[in-house]
C-alpha cells in the first residue's frame, strides 16, 4: 500500500499488532515513541498482566484527556475473513482488520490530530493527556479503573475526556455518547428443597418458588428515566436448575440478572427494591452483587460545544447527543468530576467477523480531533 496518509499508516501499524486482551503487542510503545517526540512527559502504570501509560503535555489550564485501548477482542475464526484479521488491508476504500472501529482507527486519529495541532501551536494552551489501556475489552480490574485511582491519589485533574470509543451509527459523527447508563448484576440462588416428584408434600420446587418473584422484577417499573437516560432496565440473562432427571424435583434454581439503570437510581436503591421483593414471596436464598459502574452525564457545554462545531466543519453533519448502548471506560474516569464524551467511527462492525471502517473516515475523524483541540485551546474556532 502506496501513498497513505499518516493516520492510516499509523492505524495500520497497529492493527497489524496481535494485540488480543490483555495483550498489547506492542501497540503502546509505537505511540510513546511518537508523544515523547512532541515532548509529552510518559508514565508507564502497569498493573499485573495489563500495560497502561498516561502522557501529557502542557502544565496549566484545563486538561483535556484522550482515553482509548489497545487491545481487541479474539478474531473468531480466521478461515471467516476477508483478510488475515492482523493482516489489515484497504480493499475498495474500506480497512479491514480486527480493531479497526474498536479501537485502533481511533488511537491512529487521535495520535496524529495531536501531532499536526502541536506542530502548529507548539505554546497551546492547556494541558492535553493520553489514558491508554490494554483491559478495556478483558476484565478491566487492572487497566483504566487502577490508572484514575492512582491519579485521584496524587490529585490530578482532568477536567475534558473524549473516549475514542466507536460511537457513531449510520455516518461519522452522527452520534456523540454524552453518558452512559449504570450497570449491576446480581447472582441469585434460590433454595428448595429436592426430592421425588411423585412426593410433592414432601418437597420444596424453586422453579415454582422463582417463577412468580421473577415475573415481579420482570415487570416492576423501577423509574421513567430523564430528559437524557431511558427507563432503567432489568434484564436476566441465565437461569440454571434442575438434576437432568424428569423425576428429581431439583434442590435450588440460580438466575442471573442485570440492571441497566438511569442517573434517577443508584445501586443502594435498587439492592434494596429487589432484596424487598425477595423478602415479600418469603424465600430461602443467597444474592450476589456485582457493581459494574455508575451513570455519568455530560450536559450540554463548552466540551459538547467544541465537539459538535469541530464535526459540523468537517463532515457538514450536526450530532445527536446520546446515552444508549453499554458502558465504557468513561465511567471510570468520570468519577474525578470530569465531562466525559465518546466519539469515534462507525460501530456496525466492532467485534464482528470481517471489522472494517471506511479509510477515508479515520482521516475525516483526525479532522475533527484536530478541531476539537482548536477550539478548546486557541482563540479562533475551527475553520
Amino acid at each position: 500500500m502506496t501513498d497513505l496518509s499518516p493516520t492510516l499508516e499509523l492505524a495500520i501499524d497497529l492493527i497489524s499488532r496481535p494485540s488480543v486482551t490483555p495483550e498489547d503487542a506492542g501497540c503502546q510503545e509505537v505511540m510513546i515513541q511518537r508523544l515523547e517526540h512532541l515532548g509529552f512527559q510518559i508514565e508507564t502504570m502497569p498493573f499485573g498482566e495489563v500495560k497502561n501509560f498516561y502522557a501529557k503535555h502542557g502544565t496549566s489550564g484545563p486538561n483535556l484527556c484522550f482515553a482509548g485501548h489497545t487491545d481487541v477482542v479474539p478474531t473468531g475464526p480466521e478461515e471467516e475473513w476477508k483478510v488475515a484479521p492482523f493482516s489489515p488491508e484497504i480493499i475498495d476504500g474500506v480497512l479491514y482488520g480486527r480493531g479497526a472501529a474498536d479501537m485502533k482507527g481511533s488511537l491512529a486519529a487521535m495520535i496524529t490530530a495531536v501531532e499536526n495541532f502541536i506542530t502548529k501551536n507548539p505554546n497551546h494552551d492547556g494541558q492535553i493527556s493520553f489514558l491508554i489501556t490494554s483491559d478495556e475489552e478483558g476484565p478491566f480490574v487492572d487497566g483504566t479503573t487502577r490508572v484514575v485511582d492512582t491519579l485521584i491519589e496524587r490529585k490530578e485533574t482532568v477536567d475534558w475526556c473524549i473516549v475514542g470509543e466507536p460511537s457513531s451509527t449510520n455516518t461519522l459523527g452522527d452520534i456523540i455518547k454524552n453518558g452512559r447508563r449504570g450497570s449491576f448484576s446480581g447472582n441469585l440462588t434460590i433454595h428448595g428443597k429436592q426430592g421425588h416428584v411423585a412426593y410433592p408434600h414432601l418437597v420444596q420446587n424453586p422453579i415454582h418458588l422463582a417463577a412468580p418473584v421473577l415475573a415481579e422484577l420482570t415487570n416492576t417499573h423501577w423509574d421513567s428515566g430523564n430528559d437524557f437516560f431511558p427507563p432503567t432496565s432489568f434484564q436476566i440473562s441465565n437461569i440454571n436448575s434442575g438434576t437432568g432427571a424428569t423425576n428429581v424435583v431439583p434442590g435450588k434454581l440460580n438466575t442471573q440478572f442485570n440492571f441497566r439503570f438511569s442517573s434517577e437510581l443508584d445501586f443502594d436503591t435498587l439492592k434494596a427494591r429487589v432484596i424487598e421483593i425477595l423478602d415479600k414471596h418469603e424465600l430461602r436464598y443467597d444474592v450476589e452483587w456485582t457493581y459494574n459502574g455508575l451513570p455519568f452525564l455530560t450536559r450540554p457545554g463548552e466540551l459538547v460545544e467544541a465537539i459538535s462545531t469541530a464535526i459540523q466543519s468537517t463532515v457538514g453533519i450536526t450530532p445527536e447527543l446520546s446515552t444508549s448502548g453499554g458502558t465504557s471506560d468513561g465511567r471510570f474516569i468520570a468519577k474525578m468530576g470530569t465531562q466525559v464524551v465518546e466519539l469515534g467511527p462507525i460501530n456496525a462492525t466492532i467485534h464482528q467477523i470481517n471489522e472494517c471502517v471506511e479509510a477515508e473516515s479515520l482521516n475525516q475523524l483526525s479532522r475533527i480531533y484536530e478541531g476539537i483541540l482548536i477550539n478548546l485551546f486557541t482563540k479562533t474556532k475551527h475553520p
